[in-house]
């Protein structure tokens, strides 16, 4: 969600929407790690192809909801929601 889209969420919206897409970083973490070690192994058994692809669009993801999160939650202090 870009800015613009924010701001036209009701305060209510923008609660929820916190609620829904809150990150764990632990989680996130060791994920992020488990991905990266799939990566690895498929590059040192020579098999870079397709099934390497799919980690890389999974991190993508994983680093994709922080970024939305921060802009979630720098809409809710400026609305001093938080």
């Amino acid at each position: 969600m870009d800015p613009k889209e924010l701001a036209e969420l009701s305060d209510e919206e923008l609660i929820s929407e916190a609620k829904k897409i809150k990150p764990s970083p632990i989680i996130d973490a060791f994920f992020i790690g488990f991905l990266i070690g799939i990566i690895i192994f498929s590059v040192a058994a020579n098999s870079w192809g397709f099934l390497t692809l799919i980690p890389l669009f999974l991190i993508y993801v994983f680093l994709k909801k922080s970024k939305k999160y921060e802009a979630l939650k720098k809409e809710l202090s400026k609305r001093n929601l938080q």
